[in-house]
């Protein structure tokens, strides 16, 4: 029998990945795994869900069940049921959540921002500083703490402690949007989406400079930098990366910076702040890719004054996840939701709105 599982995970020490990929957003890849099976010839017809719970590790059939019931199991690229009976030749393609690593989560009463919930879904709009998932120097504080407190009652999330109903991530120091599941149908139907980019994922983000073209996209291979690991980099090379996919709309330009919206297609780790670097738009205060000193601009004093106070306000990278829409699990419907930008950003923005106004307009009039 032909197995192959679709990882690509970096060649780095368990410990070092968990610091440094739970610490600060994390590949989305890495929550969820695809299968790739061909059947034997000799393979005698047999129940698929039961099929499956032989040949992979950690799949329960509740679990098996609930793949195909979301559409996640495929048999010859077509969906199939739970009862379907695999054939001799068959090629199977399934789409599973990771199973959590082996590590017991605290649950710890944190505030939690909830703007959606139902018995399927929840969204929570993450405060900037809040890291999503403990790590090695993160074990408490995070998002997942939160979210065993908060939903300590649900079966689901105590037989899921260590990633209590986490789909996606986003970094320690981004805002904004995160849908998390709150059953096994939810899970799988919301993995299956996030593998076939079918997820609607905007940014807003303020980045340096004036950019050329009011829409444009940024594509390549995103891997960890060979002289700091903590720091991801652009190759041309599918080898030292994985593939990303970043297009982008200028919303507002406020001569020095502009103000952009992000649209993603894939979920690399650090996406769009390393895509910005690349094309010399560094995120305005991203202190890791070089966004937290002046890159454009006059020398004069009372700027470099004007922009050191913008860095105080919001001393992290400009990115806030404003929007998300899916398929919901259950019903099928659209849903979509936004979230204003946060204090912080807020107050940046219409600093550089001011400045641009009365002092630009200033040195015009002179």
């Amino acid at each position: 029998m032909y197995y192959n599982k679709f990882k690509n995970e970096a060649d780095l020490p368990k410990q070092v990945e968990e610091e440094l990929d739970d610490t600060d957003g994390g590949d989305e890849q890495e929550l969820w795994e695809h299968h790739r099976i061909v059947v034997d010839k000799g393979q005698t017809m047999m129940r698929i869900d039961k099929f499956l719970m032989i040949r992979l590790q950690n799949a329960s059939r509740t679990k098996l069940q609930a793949a195909a019931d979301a559409g996640s199991i495929l048999v010859n690229e077509k969906p199939i049921k739970s009862s379907y009976k695999v054939k001799p030749l068959d090629v199977i393609s399934i789409v599973l959540p990771q199973p959590p690593k082996d590590t017991e989560i605290v649950p710890e009463n944190i505030p939690l921002d909830i703007i959606y919930e139902d018995e399927d879904v929840m969204i929570v709009n993450k405060r900037a500083g809040m890291v999503v998932h403990p790590g090695h120097n993160n074990v408490s504080g995070t998002l997942v703490n939160a979210l065993a407190y908060y939903l300590r009652d649900n079966n689901f999330t105590k037989e899921n402690n260590v990633r209590p109903g986490l789909v996606h991530r986003i970094d320690k120091n981004t805002s904004g949007l995160l849908v998390i599941a709150k059953n096994d149908i939810a899970m799988t139907h919301l993995a299956k989406q996030f593998f076939q980019h079918s997820i609607q994922r905007r940014y807003v983000a303020l980045a340096w400079g004036n950019f050329k073209e009011d829409n444009g996209t940024v594509t390549g291979y995103i891997g960890r930098s060979a002289k700091d690991r903590r720091v991801f980099m652009m190759y041309d090379d599918e080898e030292k990366g994985r593939w990303s996919i970043t297009h982008y709309t200028v919303l507002e330009r406020l001569q020095y910076v502009s103000l952009i919206e992000c649209r993603l297609e894939t979920g690399r780790t650090h996406q769009i702040r390393v895509h910005m670097k690349h094309i010399g738009h560094n995120l305005f205060s991203d202190d890791t890719y070089g966004g937290d000193r002046i890159l454009k601009g006059p020398s004069f004093t009372k700027y470099k004054q004007f922009v050191d106070n913008c860095f105080q306000l919001m001393p992290r990278q400009g990115l806030h996840a404003r929007s998300l829409g899916f398929v919901h699990p259950r019903t099928g419907k659209n849903m979509y939701f936004e979230a204003d930008l946060p204090p912080d950003f807020a107050g940046v923005l219409e600093k550089w709105r001011n400045y641009n106004k009365h002092v630009l307009t200033k040195h015009e009039d002179e």
